[in-house]
């Protein structure tokens, strides 16, 4: 499509009585012609190839539609708009690729009002619009007003010439310059076609003077915006021109002034303190600056680079409370047991006290989830009197999390261990690294490796974050880690790491820390300090025992919070409007507890009530403490196989195996019958077969729940055992032996058999634990028949004998 061409003044061709009323329909794509406009168009397609070539043998005559979607290439009646223009083909030309070019010039607006056919193009019966120009002041008025407003749109549009308003100036005939303006305003076809889809030419020139004052509005808006940006950026030169200038004047006189925003910065970095070799990287990229044009993006890296430099702690340290008994008191105050890692904090400020330094300590609390090990780590800071920062490592598998970005990146930054730097002030907090189990790795690094060198006693003080690219001493600070699952430590981070063990609290445990912690803490954010609430301790042990199963506390006292609420609306509804003075005292006891809680989540376990054959009791460690383990074992005819069920894990069922073969191979030293598996089959199941189970210390369990099915001895119901088991019928050594023994002390349990070499475990053990228990050691198989069925008649006579 080439430029369009109005015919200012000429007179029409041919009167509108020569036209026929029967036309071939040309579409036209992305473009409306308007009456008096001359315009060239390319036709190419073949229907309107057929159009055109009919147009020229019957008169020249042509209807010009406009497609209603540019896409479509070969349009039907639905394709195109009902209105166009009559238009009149001046010059053909055809063109060597078999394209056809014509040059056409509109006659009159006019209306399709019946296709008379499609194929092989379309021609419709159309009605031409002969409505004359009535003399009326409106018209004359909405003339001048259009006129006004399309002078302002072209000189406020970029893509009309200014010469279109000098040929403008030349028509007279209201039609001609209705049309004339139409034609030349930047539109898309719907616009336009508005217009022509109008009758009357005073509705026209309503619809063009709409369609121009919105424009126009459009147009002062894009001016005013490009104003505002031609300012800023001509401030901007201005800026960059006269700081270029001052520049080069200071150059040339040797003056080294800086401005007093960087006069400021370099005090700044005089008064850091900073070791040597960072000092001098800071005034190197300080001069560096300073020679840096503001506007250049170097000059805010650079400067967001000595702002990290200058407010990372590089000497302010806090001064340590060295007083032991002070920070035992404070410990204690905090947390109830938890013995181990208090005197391990106690040590510390012990050699402090006779040293006056050490390198910083690392040490790692591991525990299930509950037990304090994050709130531990507050109050070994606030007992020192150190600033405390902590760090989640859960979910972190970006070792440019732990090390930072280079500068390099857009948006780079100093990694997690100076960012809490910078975040405590001083170059002594603790800080406590938190869930350092939790942390994975991907294609982007492993963060575990970064650690190696932040928690090297070693290595820390010479720590180099990729942004800061300058060594961070690490040593003065008291690193502590906490995870819930030691084997998910990578082993050389271990090693790095002093590992304390937190075990779960046992149920006195609980009832102190909640007597002495939780309740009050929760009658105070309920506002029951003051309406002499008190919980008895029959009520919390129900708390623990029936509504709880955890090793720490945390659903202990979301329990007692429910409580807490319930009785916090019982007091409310029952005041009645009555002052606080004058509200009853409220007791909580055990009975209550369903009241307020619901029925009981889970139930005790306890030991079998009558001596069975095949029923032998175990002990077991859970992540929320200990329990014990019933093991039953029934042996039937049928294949020789054996069968497992209870939802084992592999290492149990190893151990199944394991007691089988070695009862099988000494079958006779037993008191087994030889044969008892021949003709049989054998199978062990485990009672709660929902809860997964796994591990090896329930071999001797079932070794002698084994040797209780096959030889119908019933096994002693106030015994339960734990040990792991060789094919040779040694019992080794077990973990989690504090728990066991409190899960048989909670079942009525009378005897315990453990292996021999955990016999230095007891020591540990509080006397509370072992109060009640027989504790047996074994070393063998053979030793735990005697305890576990009784005495044989054999030894009985023997005994006898003797007496």
């Amino acid at each position: 499509m080439s430029e369009q061409t109005i015919k200012p003044g000429s007179q029409a061709i041919e009167t509108l009585d020569n036209i026929p009323t029967t036309l071939p329909i040309l579409p036209l794509r992305d473009v409306v012609v308007f009456p008096y406009m001359i315009f060239p168009v390319l036709v190419g397609r073949e229907s309107s190839l057929r159009a055109a070539n009919e147009s020229l043998e019957r008169g020249k005559n042509i209807f010009l539609v406009a497609q209603k979607n540019a896409s479509v290439d070969e349009p039907g009646p639905d394709d195109i708009y009902r209105n166009g223009t009559v238009a009149k083909i001046i010059q053909m030309l055809k063109l060597p690729n078999g394209l056809m070019k014509i040059l056409v010039d509109g006659v009159v607006q006019a209306g399709i009002q019946k296709i008379l056919k499609t194929t092989p193009f379309m021609e419709a019966e159309i009605s031409m619009n002969r409505a004359e120009v009535p003399p009326d002041k409106e018209i004359d008025a909405l003339v001048r007003h259009t006129t006004t407003l399309f002078g302002e749109y072209v000189r406020l549009s970029r893509n009309v010439a200014p010469e279109v308003v000098v040929a403008f100036d030349g028509i007279k005939e209201p039609q001609r310059k209705l049309y004339y303006m139409a034609s030349n305003i930047v539109q898309g076809v719907e616009v336009k076609q508005r217009i022509l889809e109008l009758q009357s030419l005073r509705d026209q020139f309503y619809e063009l003077s709409k369609i121009l004052t919105t424009e126009i509005d459009i147009l002062k808006i894009e001016k005013e915006i490009d104003t505002k940006v031609q300012d800023n950026i001509q401030k901007s030169q201005r800026k960059f021109f006269i700081q270029e200038q001052i520049r080069i004047l200071q150059d040339e006189l040797g003056e080294d002034e800086a401005s007093p925003e960087l006069a400021k910065l370099r005090d700044q970095i005089r008064q850091a303190k900073m070791p040597k070799d960072a000092e001098e990287k800071a005034l190197e990229e300080f001069n560096k600056l300073r020679k840096t044009s503001p506007m250049s993006p170097e000059f805010t890296v650079t400067r967001n680079y000595l702002d990290w430099l200058v407010n990372v702690p590089w000497s302010k340290k806090t001064r340590d409370n060295l007083n032991v008994a002070h920070v035992k008191k404070i410990l204690d105050e905090d947390h109830f047991g938890l013995e181990k890692p208090k005197e391990r904090i106690l040590e510390f400020i012990a050699v402090l006290n006779l040293v006056g330094s050490m390198k910083g300590q690392i040490l790692c609390f591991v525990g299930p989830p509950g037990v304090g090990k994050t709130s531990l780590a507050k109050s070994i800071a606030r007992a020192l009197g150190r600033k405390f920062v902590r760090i989640s490592l859960g979910g972190v598998r970006d070792e440019a999390e732990i090390r930072g970005h280079r500068r390099t990146y857009i948006g780079s930054m100093p990694g997690k261990i100076v960012q809490s730097m910078k975040r405590a002030g001083v170059v002594n907090p603790v800080m406590l690294l938190d869930e350092i189990d939790k942390m994975s790795m991907d294609f982007r690094g492993d963060p575990s490796a970064a650690m190696l060198e932040v928690l090297d006693p070693e290595q820390n003080s010479t720590f180099n974050d990729h942004y800061l690219e300058v060594d961070y001493d690490l040593s003065k600070v008291m690193f502590i880690t906490t995870a819930n699952v030691r084997y998910n430590i990578p082993l050389p981070l271990q090693d790095r790491m002093e590992i304390i063990e937190l075990p779960g609290y046992l149920d006195h445990d609980k009832l102190e820390i909640a007597k002495r912690h939780i309740v009050p803490k929760q009658l105070k954010a309920h506002g029951l300090e003051t309406a002499s609430v008190k919980i008895t301790d029959d009520a919390i042990r129900k708390v623990i025992n029936e509504y709880t199963r955890e090793a720490g506390v945390r659903n202990l006292e979301r329990e007692i919070a429910s409580i807490c609420r319930k009785v916090a609306k019982e007091i409310v509804l029952s005041k009645n409007g009555s002052s606080r003075k004058n509200q009853k005292r409220v007791e909580v006891t055990a009975d209550k507890i369903e009241t307020y809680l619901g029925v009981p989540k889970f139930r005790k376990r306890s030991a079998e009530r009558e001596r069975r054959v095949g029923s032998v009791t175990g002990l077991a460690w859970t992540s929320v403490g200990g329990d014990i383990l019933n093991v039953d074992v029934t042996i039937m005819r049928g294949q020789e196989k054996f069968t497992l069920t209870g939802q084992l894990g592999d290492v149990m069922k190893e151990s199944a195996q394991a007691a089988l073969s070695y009862i099988r191979a000494n079958a006779v030293k037993l008191r087994v019958p030889p044969d008892f598996y021949k003709g049989h089959e054998i199978h062990i199941h485990l009672p709660e077969g929902a809860i997964p189970k796994d591990g090896p210390s329930a071999g001797l369990t079932m070794a002698m729940a084994i040797i209780s099915a096959a030889s119908g001895r019933r096994a002693r119901n106030d015994v339960a055992m734990t040990g792991e088991i060789t094919l040779r019928g040694n019992v080794l050594p077990i973990g989690g032996l504090n728990e066991k023994l409190l899960a048989a002390q909670r079942s009525g349990i009378k005897t315990v058999l453990i292996p021999r070499e955990n016999l230095k475990d007891l020591t540990e053990i509080p006397e509370k634990v072992k109060e009640g228990l027989k504790i047996i050691p074994v070393e063998r198989i053979e030793e735990a028949i005697g305890h576990v069925f009784g005495p044989s008649k054999a030894s009985l006579r023997s005994k006898k004998r003797k007496d």
